[in-house]
Order: C-alpha cells, then sequence, then structure tokens
C-alpha cells in the first residue's frame, strides 16, 4: 500500500491504472516550463503523453499548481504551465519552498523522481539527465544523487551533450547506478548517438531493461537503474559537429558572464541557434522515443495497486 503525502494529488486517470495495476509512465515537467521554446513545449509534453498512451501505458505528467504536487495533468493544466512566466524549476530542495508558498513550477529529474517514488510510479521516461558541468569545478546537478537513492527506471538519452560526460559517468558509479544501453554499447551524449564511452550492460529490448530492474531492487539495492537510448537515427547529429557549438556557445557564455542556473538553459538555447534548429529537432526526436521505450518498459514492471493519501 502507498500513502501519498500532504499536498499530493493523483489525477483519476493515473489513480485507476494504479488501483488496476496497469503500466504508468511518469513524465517531468521542467522541459515544459524551462526547456523547449513555445509552442514546442505544449507540443512535445502532450505527443510523450501520446506515445506512453499508444503503447498501453498511462501518463503521469508531474508538476506542481498553486503549492499542491499533480501526478497526472490535465489538458488545461498542462496548457496552463506552458503559458506561465517565472515558474520555479521543483528539484527535491524546492517541494517546501513552493508547497509552503502556494507556488507553481516544473518538476526536473530529481523532483520528478521523488513525486513518481512517492506515488508508486517505477518508471520515468525524460530527454536527458543533469550531470557534472565542464570545468572542473563543483556544479554537479542533483539529478545525480537522487538517482543513487531513488528506486526507479529512468529511460533517457544518456546526460546532456553540454555537460561532462566523462565526469557524470563516474559520479553515477560512485552512486551505484547501473548504466544499460538499449541496443547500443555506447553511452548517448544527447544529441548524437555516440559518446565513446561505454555503458555497463547492452539490452536489446525494453523488456530485459525492466527485468534488470526488478532484479537490482530485489536484491536490496535502492537507486534507480539508468536505461539509456541513442536518439532516433534520423535526427541524430554528429557528435563533432555538435561539440563545436558547444564551444562556441560556452565562450559566449563566459564573455557575458552567465553563471548558475542560467548557464544550461543559455547553452542549449545558443546551440539551437547555432545548428539552425537541428538540435531542437533531435531533442524532440529523443523525447517521444524515450516516451515509447517507458511505456514498453512500464508493462514489465509489476507495482503497488492502491494508493491512499496520509
Amino acid at each position: 500500500m502507498n500513502y501519498l503525502p500532504p499536498n499530493y494529488v493523483i489525477s483519476p486517470a493515473v489513480a485507476r491504472a494504479r488501483q488496476l495495476g496497469l503500466p504508468v509512465v511518469a513524465l517531468e515537467t521542467a522541459v515544459l516550463t524551462h526547456g523547449l521554446p513555445r509552442p514546442e513545449n505544449l507540443r512535445a509534453a502532450r505527443e510523450m503523453e501520446s506515445q506512453v498512451f499508444q503503447h498501453g501505458a498511462t501518463p503521469a505528467t508531474i508538476a506542481l499548481l498553486a503549492g499542491k504536487v499533480h501526478i497526472g495533468l490535465t489538458t488545461e493544466q498542462l496548457e496552463q504551465l506552458s503559458r506561465m512566466d517565472g515558474l520555479r524549476k521543483i528539484s527535491r530542495r524546492d517541494f517546501g519552498l513552493a508547497i509552503a508558498r502556494g507556488e507553481s513550477g516544473g518538476t526536473t529529474v530529481s523532483g520528478t523522481l521523488v513525486a513518481a517514488h512517492q506515488a508508486g510510479i517505477r518508471v520515468f521516461a525524460t530527454g536527458g539527465i543533469g550531470g557534472v558541468h565542464r570545468g572542473g569545478g563543483m556544479d554537479v546537478s542533483a539529478d545525480l544523487p537522487e538517482l543513487g537513492r531513488t528506486p526507479v527506471l529512468v529511460v533517457c538519452s544518456g546526460a546532456k551533450s553540454i555537460l561532462d560526460l566523462p565526469a557524470t559517468l563516474e559520479v553515477l558509479e560512485t552512486q551505484g547506478v547501473p548504466v544499460i544501453g538499449l541496443q547500443t554499447d555506447e553511452f548517448p551524449a544527447f544529441y548524437s548517438r555516440e559518446s565513446g564511452l561505454q555503458v555497463n550492460l547492452r539490452v536489446e529490448t525494453p523488456q530485459e531493461a525492466a527485468q534488470i530492474a526488478l532484479a537490482h531492487w530485489q536484491s536490496g539495492v535502492e537507486g534507480a537503474v539508468l536505461l539509456v537510448v541513442p536518439p532516433p537515427e534520423e535526427v541524430a547529429l554528429p557528435a563533432r559537429q555538435v561539440e563545436s557549438w558547444i564551444d562556441h556557445a560556452l565562450r559566449e557564455a563566459g564573455e557575458k558572464h552567465i553563471h548558475g542556473p542560467a548557464v544550461t538553459p543559455f547553452l542549449l538555447d545558443r546551440v539551437a541557434h547555432l545548428s539552425g534548429g537541428a538540435s531542437l529537432q533531435a531533442n524532440l526526436g529523443l523525447l517521444f522515443n524515450n516516451a515509447r521505450v517507458a511505456a514498453e518498459a512500464a508493462a514489465a514492471i509489476p507495482g503497488p495497486t492502491r494508493l491512499r493519501s496520509v
């Protein structure tokens, strides 16, 4: 039996799926509120939900609205989030702040992991996880320690390529997070299918990954399993070209003295501009593909069948 904390609201569709033991896939909303330009942000959120539904699972898009943690959004709520300005990005540290002040915001990877776990959801689809930022400093995403302690199968296309990918993999190893490649031996570099970095294990189907995740948790190990999926070939970009755009964007960020949380959205925006929109198309393509893969994996992972409020 799962007990929902106060200030959690579960949608009727997600509640019904959980009660019947049907597959559910969590979806984040920071990509909607901070990651993609309008109107692509709303189109992407709708299409990810559609991909999950079409492949046999119930989408549970997670966000904070007026101080409530919503597990599953209505069409109107999704549209509202897509239009709002000044929203908070909700990571693990931000739940109390946002709930106490009645704020709204989009959940990051770490925030979505927290909420999904509270709701008994075992599979989560996103684009790319956060990681270790370039430059050798202490700027490490809250996603990484959250992955080390939250038992959810996370489907993504690796970490965002603007990050230090070798260092990110090192931290994932330290956190005890298995990195499994779907039909690949390499850790994807978000926009690119190749990085030159090896995964821990290759599988050929989402169902194989689900069985590994179950074995991981049944062995008594708490923490996520990361299923990395290369972006579809038709939208993937050459790694060398992407790296040149990132180098250019990083120089611009330094010249403009952009630091902290503002760095990632600035770099993503500049790479989209420098690529003539190709990086945006790659981002959308991998988001939709990851949603499909997650739905197929969710069907192979049984979970708690009932939810109650505390």
